[in-house]
């Protein structure tokens, strides 16, 4: 089964918006090793959330993984999390701060 490291995903973030950042390939397996959680506000505090949506599901309260977890002005949060996905399992986020970047780093398996 070859394995790829990767990007699997980055955005920035548009205020009080649900992004998926990631969905896992048909025929596919990914194990998500890091969350990065930029927060490029000078000034302010931000809050951010992180959701797995198994199989495509529409995004519901037992899907968090990270909820209303903060990030201080000028500072980054590095999440080691090591998710396991299955195909079609969708990474989402959403911050109501439009100056949060997240990226999403991990292997697929094929």
């Amino acid at each position: 089964m070859p394995q790829t490291y990767k990007v699997l995903g980055q955005v920035a973030a548009t205020a009080n918006t649900t992004h998926n950042v990631y969905t896992v390939p048909a025929s596919t397996q990914t194990v998500v090793s890091s969350v990065i959680i930029t927060n490029r506000n000078s000034n302010a505090n931000v809050t951010y959330r992180i959701a797995v949506q198994p199989a495509g599901a529409a995004l519901a309260n037992q899907h968090y993984v990270a909820y209303e977890s903060a990030v201080t002005a000028y500072d980054t949060v590095a999440l080691s999390l090591g998710l396991s996905l299955g195909n079609t399992d969708i990474v989402s986020v959403y911050t109501a701060n439009s100056n949060v970047t997240f990226g999403v780093f991990g292997v697929e398996i094929t």
